[in-house]
């Protein structure tokens, strides 16, 4: 049975409010409290009636693979929570509490939108998950994180880390937001489901920023920790650009008149993913104290507002 010593807060140690993950901590509490509910979805209504065909199945289609991936990530956050918490990580399983909140709220409003909007009532939206989408979602991500329920290994946790932060998060996601930008910018349609995404898109900057750091911070200790995350990202690449690609030719041509451009995504997927490795990278021959100076550089209003 797993009994306590201590309790950090009411050591000599307390709570870093300096730290990175407590100063990310504040930003959700301050950022973090919209509401899914809250959104006037009157326009969007309007706007879906308008639509042609496919550019109705484009928006579907995208918004059915956010729905999904949040979901996910709602529902294999837990082990890497436990995993810090293990580690005695008390302000990163603080900073977490608010990570799992709004990955939660982000399953609510793309949910509400799909039931509100395109009314799909019982629709079963399984038919737009491709085989890249299902091995990244069901099978690599749910493996990753849930090894950290038995594996405590730095190795496991970069793994995880990885995954999550950066592959789905900071390339899929990140490229997934472009998307969605690109249909919505077209007759500036749907502003109920355009303001959402802003406020999304805020709370997983601060997702990926502590992702980043996390990893920065196992790659500074120790620079072993590169090659895992190097081959990580590697292994996890064909996926993502599985799935912000052109499609397979089994799966068929993109259909006259969408709205979707397969190359201009693969090329932003790629300089998120090129972008990311740059950092982590660089954490090879940092040290602990420049590692935090940079990321302290970022913490700024500007930086998880002006998106």
């Amino acid at each position: 049975m797993a009994t306590r010593t201590e309790y950090l807060s009411i050591s000599k140690r307390g709570i870093d409010f300096s730290s990175v993950p407590m100063r990310l901590f504040q930003k959700s509490k301050k950022l973090g409290i919209w509401d899914p509910m809250a959104f006037d979805l009157a326009q969007d209504k309007q706007d879906w009636a308008l639509l042609s065909q496919v550019r109705r199945d484009d928006l579907l289609g995208t918004t059915t693979l956010f729905q999904a991936g949040e979901e996910a990530v709602t529902l294999d956050l837990l082990p890497l929570v436990m995993s810090v918490a293990k580690r005695g990580r008390l302000e990163e399983e603080i900073y977490l509490t608010s990570f799992l909140w709004e990955e939660a709220k982000h399953t609510e409003f793309f949910r509400r939108w799909l039931d509100e909007v395109p009314e799909i009532g019982a629709q079963d939206l399984h038919e737009y998950i491709g085989p890249n989408y299902r091995h990244l979602f069901f099978e690599e991500l749910p493996t990753a994180m849930q090894r950290l329920l038995s594996d405590d290994s730095n190795e496991a946790l970069a793994r995880a880390l990885t995954t999550y932060n950066m592959m789905i998060e900071g390339v899929l996601a990140e490229t997934g937001y472009h998307s969605y930008s690109r249909q919505l910018e077209q007759g500036r349609l749907f502003p109920g489901l355009a303001a959402a995404l802003r406020l999304i898109s805020r709370d997983e900057t601060r997702h990926i920023r502590f992702g980043v750091y996390m990893l920065q911070l196992l790659i500074q200790e120790d620079p072993a920790m590169w090659e895992v995350v190097q081959g990580r990202m590697q292994e996890l690449l064909p996926q993502v650009l599985g799935i912000v690609g052109p499609p397979a030719p089994e799966e068929g041509p993109i259909p006259e008149g969408s709205s979707y451009d397969p190359d201009e995504m693969t090329e932003f997927a790629m300089t998120q993913y090129q972008r990311r490795m740059r950092v982590l990278e660089r954490a090879r021959t940092q040290t602990r104290d420049e590692v935090e100076e940079e990321v302290a550089d970022e913490l700024t209003e500007e930086f998880f507002t002006g998106r």
